[in-house]
């Protein structure tokens, strides 16, 4: 994590330098506005490992340069060996995108949809 967020932090460098010398020299808009939102990005990454690194306060078993696999091994999470609510989260983010292009009635019946599959995928092991 050491690394992951000195690294990210100097592509936050790099694009606000690219960003501040684009926005002297180009007249467009759409550019400018887009190396701010990487800039952004790669800003945000790198607080999050730098958060991360700093709420753990030991090395990491990636950042160990004699670290083997095995120190890694452990349980990674939980994950639903049968769940069909992220076909039906797809389906409906599917159709809530249709509708910026077809029409607003689509992307209403969509959105609503949409969060009625993510509450569901989410709460799909929460029983009474």
């Amino acid at each position: 994590m050491k690394f992951g967020w000195q690294l990210f932090a100097g592509i936050a460098i790099f694009y606000g330098v690219t960003t501040a010398v684009y926005a002297l020299w180009a007249e467009e808009v759409v550019g400018i506005v887009a190396l701010i939102l990487s800039t952004c990005l790669a800003a945000l990454i790198a607080f999050y490992f730098w958060f991360t690194n700093r709420r753990l306060g030991a090395t990491l078993p990636e950042d160990n340069l004699e670290g083997e696999i095995a120190d890694r091994a452990g349980e990674q999470g939980f994950f639903s060996p049968h769940s069909w609510w992220p076909l039906t989260v797809a389906l409906f983010a599917t159709i809530t995108g249709l509708g910026l292009i077809l029409g607003w009635w689509m992307t209403l019946i969509g959105a609503a949809a949409l969060m009625i599959s993510i509450m569901g995928w989410s709460m799909q092991y929460e029983r009474n």
